[in-house]
């Protein structure tokens, strides 16, 4: 009778590595094993960009960044523009910080301020714009997050009141 539990015990267990190997095989296999940082060079030869942001042309981000559409939500009147935008991607958090401010800087962004700990916290302003990020690292084998909250003053760049008049 040991001997059948003995049996019964070492099925069992190939049973469960066989599952395991299965279920890890499928969860590994659309992982990217090529290096996802993103060098920041003097001479500004940066990876091609995934796109301008739609409502906001001036905001670059790295091609390995996709757009999230169910986690972002976006607002347009005749006065203001903006929204929460949300992304993520197979990129290191602190490449991500490095383009990020850069490729801002180029498109005439100013810094405003800047935290870092486990996450980063970005903010950025324009005349009449403001743009905050958080970016989020999820672990070695998982998606790095941006969320981006930007606004835009249209009425204050063309001199309207909130209801879209002429301010006089």
């Amino acid at each position: 009778m040991m001997k059948n539990e003995k049996r019964e015990n070492k099925s069992l267990m190939f049973g469960l590595i066989v599952v395991a190997l299965f279920v890890l095989s499928g969860c590994i296999g659309g992982i990217n094993t090529s290096s996802t940082t993103m060098p920041i060079s003097d001479d500004n030869n940066y990876a091609p960009l995934a796109s301008t942001l739609g409502n906001h042309e001036n905001i670059e981000l790295p091609a390995e960044m996709k757009y999230c559409n169910k986690k972002s939500i976006s607002i347009r009147t005749d006065s203001f523009r903006g929204g929460i935008i949300h992304y993520k991607g197979r990129v290191e958090i602190h490449s991500l910080k490095d383009f990020i401010i850069a490729s801002m800087k180029k498109n005439n962004w100013k810094l405003a301020g800047e935290v870092s700990s486990t996450r980063v916290i970005l903010a950025f302003t324009k005349p009449n714009k403001t743009c905050m990020m958080n970016i989020e690292s999820r672990g070695p084998l998982l998606d790095t997050t941006l969320t981006m909250y930007v606004t835009v003053d249209v009425a204050a760049s063309k001199a309207l009141n909130a209801f879209g008049e002429p301010i006089q």
